[in-house]
């Protein structure tokens, strides 16, 4: 069966889509750490929910990964919709969290506070810096454009799943500070 040809106009379209959806995202961040809003529920349940959703979109990619190096394409594909999907969730949910919920703040002292601090600040640095880049990545398989894709999925990857693994490992250092 032959490729499908690459849907150079389609990309076009997708790509905007990806750069709204990450001014939007990037915008919401910025503003839920000034911005508070009651909506009469304690959503203080979501934090455990944040760590389980990275660490099911790591495990995922992973997953992913092996997929596409064993040339198993759609098997590869459909866990890339699935991790995509696990951080959708996540974002909604984190969002929706810090703009009702107060800030949590680490408690811990020493070396363990500047290991914290290294991932936070990592983590949410290059998740801030990578979600165009993985919304344009998947673009471009989606229009069949397959070289482009997998030029750009060599870095992206890595970096995608840096940040799914380090969300979690903040949560588990943080979970001791949470209010009970």
């Amino acid at each position: 069966m032959a490729a499908a040809a690459p849907d150079i106009q389609l990309e076009k379209r997708l790509n905007v889509l990806a750069y709204i959806i990450s001014g939007v995202v990037l915008l919401l961040v910025g503003l839920m750490r000034r911005y508070k809003i009651d909506l009469g529920v304690d959503f203080s349940f979501l934090p455990p929910i944040h760590a389980s959703l990275n660490a099911l979109a790591a495990a995922i990619l992973l997953l992913a990964l092996y997929f596409i190096k064993n040339k198993q394409v759609e098997n590869h594909r459909r866990a890339i919709y699935a991790a995509m999907a696990c951080s959708a969730l996540f974002l909604v949910s984190y969002v929706l969290y810090h703009f009702t919920t107060p800030e949590t703040r680490y408690g811990g002292e020493g070396v363990m506070r500047t290991i914290y601090f290294f991932f936070l600040i990592t983590h949410v640095v290059l998740a801030a810096v990578i979600l165009p880049f993985i919304l344009l990545t998947f673009t471009r398989a989606y229009t069949n454009q397959f070289e482009r894709h997998k030029k750009m999925a060599r870095w992206v990857f890595p970096l995608w799943l840096y940040v799914a693994v380090t969300g979690p490992i903040c949560y588990l250092m943080l979970r001791p500070y949470y209010p009970t």
